[in-house]
């Protein structure tokens, strides 16, 4: 048992030294860095406009409908890659597989044609 400790100690010792050079970094920030946060820096940046009150308040369904398609051609991308490597070895039956899974996400494309997600105002 004292054997396959020693095994994992220069993981608890890396382990220790990066926790212990972490910490020295975001003390000596604090200590040395000037700390003046002013309005801009404390503005919002990622979305362009001010965090709502309540986190309940109603999206447009675009933004779904934009998810959706995201998720449509995320996924197709995930799996058309590792089929294209492995094309040659899944033969007649991992063709046709693709092609309904590609008609599956055709379909929903369309769908979110049809209802305007490709159309921003």
């Amino acid at each position: 048992m004292d054997e396959l400790l020693r095994e994992y100690l220069p993981i608890l010792i890396f382990l220790a030294v990066a926790l212990g050079l972490a910490g020295a970094m975001v003390i000596a920030s604090f200590i040395l860095a000037k700390q003046n946060p002013d309005s801009e820096k404390l503005s919002a940046y990622e979305c362009g406009f001010e965090a709502f009150d309540d986190a309940r308040s109603q999206f447009d369904v675009r933004f779904y409908l934009v998810a959706i398609l995201f998720i449509i051609f995320d996924l197709e991308v995930a799996f058309l890659f590792p089929w294209a490597v492995a094309f040659g070895d899944v033969g007649l039956f991992g063709f046709w597989s693709m092609v309904i899974f590609l008609s599956i996400l055709t379909v929903g494309f369309v769908y979110e044609w049809r209802k305007g997600a490709l159309e921003w105002e």
